[in-house]
């Protein structure tokens, strides 16, 4: 399943992977695989940022805002009554953050 096209926070820090393969193992949508040895993201508009990879990843490789971006975009979709957005685009003094 897919949420909202780049609106996550998920980051990884390939320098700090180990390559132990937790992230794999606990992500409720297989954002992440293993390969040579380290974890890479597969594709980022799957994460729903519960926050799992990060919480478990002894190694501070991973990045996420848990309970942001996609959530907070459908909200203020709702609360807007347009498009889902999470309202950091970088438009109007924003710095960007998505």
């Amino acid at each position: 399943m897919k949420y909202l096209s780049n609106v996550v926070s998920l980051g990884i820090f390939p320098d700090l992977c180990a390559g132990c393969g937790m992230c794999v193992e606990v992500c409720p949508h297989g954002v992440f695989e293993m390969r040579d040895h380290k974890a890479v993201i597969t594709d980022r508009d799957k994460c729903m940022e519960c926050g799992a990879c990060s919480g478990n990843c002894a190694y501070g490789a991973i990045k996420v805002d848990k309970g942001v971006g996609c959530a907070a975009a459908i909200i203020n979709g709702m609360i807007t009554g347009g498009e889902p957005t999470c309202d950091c685009g970088g438009g109007a003094g924003k710095t960007g953050c998505c």
